[in-house]
């Protein structure tokens, strides 16, 4: 064992900032399938609790300590909310623009980022943050008239959570993911679940899908490669599962397109699949 040394070059980290926070509302089913960019996000204060220690005596000596269940909570500060909070907030919209308080408040997810530093690089990676079964208490809103230095309202809004269920591990109601020690592709399929991508809506996935992501589980598609008539200019689209095909940034079906000019068809997987590492994704057809 090699002697331990401190405030080596490169191992001075240090966290900061707060962003790409997302709300995910759930569903019927426990599932978090419905996503939305949380914008005017300032902080977010994580606040555990619980995990104290009752002291049992015997033979008059200290027997032992028995410990409580720990809980998580956090406050959530911000300039703004998405639109689709408010049924979190205890608000109801019986019509349009018309907000009506003191309702059943729904349980959501929520998502965000935090940075990691250190002495030789600010950026040198982050965390993604995961919050399952939360639930926001009313809270106070001041509104003050606009003076000679006006300051934006900040909303504020104590959280607890439920803990959702974990296979192998106790129930959780949050979960860490740093980008400077996971799996790079297992960690991009994890953020296009989370935020989406142009085919797919962004979502958050349970404890247990998370660690699937993360134990190899990812499965490979292979992407099969159009085909071109240069007689007709008709280029044909595959029909490969778990795949999506884009021409100009635009997805397009399977089937035959007649072309006009040069295109270019790309290739993506759907989110929680991924290519081989040496693949082929993106074809160029010359219109000639």
């Amino acid at each position: 064992m090699a002697q331990l040394t401190w405030d080596d070059t490169g191992e001075r980290r240090y966290e900061t900032g707060v962003s790409n926070g997302v709300l995910y509302l759930r569903n019927q089913t426990g599932e978090y399938d419905t996503g939305f960019a949380w914008n005017g996000l300032i902080s977010v204060a994580e606040n555990p609790s619980g995990a104290e220690a009752t002291p049992l005596y015997a033979d008059n000596i200290k027997y032992l300590n028995l410990v409580s269940s720990e809980q998580f909570g956090a406050t959530v500060e911000a300039y703004t909310y998405p639109d689709e909070f408010a049924e979190c907030d205890g608000s109801a919209q019986p019509e349009i623009g018309v907000y009506v308080g003191q309702q059943t408040r729904s349980t959501f997810g929520l998502s965000y980022k935090t940075k990691v530093g250190t002495d030789v690089s600010p950026d040198a990676g982050y965390k993604i943050h995961l919050v399952y079964g939360a639930l926001a208490a009313p809270s106070a809103k001041t509104f003050t008239t606009v003076n000679e230095t006006p300051d934006g309202i900040t909303f504020s809004w104590e959280v607890t959570t439920t803990p959702v269920a974990m296979t192998g591990q106790k129930p959780t109601a949050t979960l860490v993911v740093d980008s400077t020690k996971a799996s790079s592709s297992s960690l991009l399929a994890l953020e296009e679940l989370l935020y989406g991508t142009s085919g797919t809506d962004p979502q958050l996935p349970l404890p247990d899908d998370v660690m699937a992501l993360f134990a190899g589980t990812v499965i490979e598609v292979v992407p099969v490669a159009p085909t071109y008539d240069s007689g007709t200019h008709t280029l044909t689209i595959p029909s490969t599962a778990h795949v999506i095909y884009k021409i100009d940034g635009e997805i397009v079906v399977a089937g035959a397109i007649v072309i006009t000019v040069d295109t270019v068809v790309t290739a993506e997987p759907e989110s929680g699949y991924k290519f081989p590492t040496i693949t082929d994704d993106d074809w160029f057809f010359d219109f000639v």
